[in-house]
């Protein structure tokens, strides 16, 4: 249809998923919604204009007002003199496990239940839990005129809980996965609770730099900005990046990749313009390796897509969205053993970029900050804040565990899988008030 309007090239992207969201709060179920939908999204081409409409409407009348409407938006656009072509077709070497039935077919019920075995272990300590169960499965498809013709079925589901409990003790826990199947509701439940009584009653330490081991939560908040600002090649384009090709940024202990293959997390086998994903090395022994690309950036460039492009219009650039972090050879237990006095961190909470280039983030601890002293656990200590460069946090690693785990990425980067890390030196400046 958009080429029967006049279009030089199109391309047509269509998600038909459903959602669905149980949430919990003081103990209590209060919260079932989902939601089942089908967008359809038309790339328009005019020479070298481009324009972009979507519905969810899908009968012939509704198409075709969809290309007349896409038509009408390139025709406004200013011509793009990065543009040469959509992407030609590529060999898709499909994903394992990227789709799981039982995640696609959970119904309330389901989710209920998961919901109730964490709240039984917040009721075991006596503590509050908050949080949600979610399952969600789309069929990802995309077809263009130069011939891509791409369909994969992806599945997620994830659990979340945050506890309160009695002298001011919060804990944590998250799992994402493809199949709900493999998630422990009940082990969640039970990582919280126990971080909830450990954290009760904490005491002041003052600012300053402590050799840390941060649990999955905090350096998966890592790979994040990674990913958001280091990898993207447009960010490398605009000079927003530390990248350079062969710089050592990291101990050699941190290699960082984008893996699509990788079941421990979320697969997928090509990006939203059809072409097939990469395994793309981003950090190789602590050394900057390679960046990620779509269409665009690979043009501008004079490269190829690596197959990480978002649904256009995208302005951001493409994404690493199947961060990995590779696991070391240390148990986590003995990451903190290995502390003499330093800190324990479960995640952090509210963090903001400062200064992109160098990966200076400010943000705060949540849900389990411990002082640890002679290799044990000896206190729970009051949520510090901090500004600290993320680069010369991963430079000081000194250790990583062999242990890993999924965990969403904010809404931003898919689903990241990653360690435990032992940094011999991070830098906070200042309390936080009880929160």
């Amino acid at each position: 249809m958009a080429l029967e309007a006049g279009a030089t090239q199109a391309e047509a992207v269509v998600i038909d998923g459903h959602s669905a969201l149980t949430r919990f709060a003081n103990n209590e179920l209060h919260q079932n919604v989902a939601e089942a939908d089908t967008e359809v999204s038309l790339r328009y081409v005019d020479g070298q204009r481009i324009g972009v409409a979507s519905s969810n409407r899908f009968d012939d009348a509704a198409l075709r007002g969809l290309a007349s409407s896409a038509r009408a938006i390139a025709r406004l656009q200013p011509e793009q003199d990065w543009f040469r072509s959509l992407p030609a077709p590529t060999p898709i070497h499909y994903a394992e496990g990227a789709w799981a039935e039982a995640t696609a077919t959970a119904d309330p019920e389901v989710r209920a239940n998961a919901a109730g075995a964490v709240i039984a272990a917040a009721e075991g300590v006596g503590a509050g839990a908050f949080g949600l169960v979610e399952t969600g499965s789309a069929t990802v498809s995309v077809v263009n005129s130069l011939g891509v013709d791409a369909s994969e079925a992806r599945s997620r589901a994830q659990v979340l809980t945050v506890m309160m409990g009695p002298g001011g003790g919060s804990g944590y826990a998250e799992h994402t996965a493809v199949d709900i199947e493999t998630l422990d509701p009940s082990a969640l439940g039970r990582e919280a609770a126990q971080l909830t009584t450990a954290s009760a009653d904490p005491v002041e330490l003052p600012a300053g730099t402590y050799p840390v081991v941060l649990d999955t939560y905090a350096t998966m908040d890592i790979a994040m900005w990674l990913g958001l600002l280091g990898f993207n090649a447009q960010e490398v384009e605009e000079q927003q990046s530390f990248y350079e090709p062969g710089k050592v940024v990291a101990s050699p202990l941190v290699s960082l990749t984008d893996d699509p293959t990788d079941r421990e997390g979320t697969p997928a086998s090509f990006d939203y313009e059809g072409v097939a994903k990469q395994r793309v090395p981003l950090l190789d022994a602590g050394a900057c390796a390679r960046l990620v690309h779509d269409s665009k950036s690979a043009a501008r460039a004079g490269t190829v897509s690596t197959g990480h492009a978002l649904p256009a219009p995208n302005p951001w650039g493409p994404m690493p969205t199947n961060l990995s972090m590779v696991a070391g050879d240390t148990p986590r237990a003995e990451l903190i053993a290995g502390l003499e006095r330093g800190l324990l961190v479960t995640r952090f909470h509210y963090t903001n970029v400062v200064k992109p280039k160098s990966v200076m983030v400010t943000g705060m601890t949540k849900d389990g900050l411990f002082l640890v002293e002679d290799g044990r656990v000896t206190a729970p200590v009051r949520n510090l804040r901090f500004t600290q460069g993320y680069l010369a946090a991963l430079a000081s690693v000194d250790a990583v565990s062999r242990e890993r785990r999924a965990s969403d990425g904010d809404g931003y980067l898919g689903t990241i899988v990653v360690p435990a890390l032992r940094i011999s030196a991070f830098e906070f400046t200042g309390a936080t008030a009880d929160i």
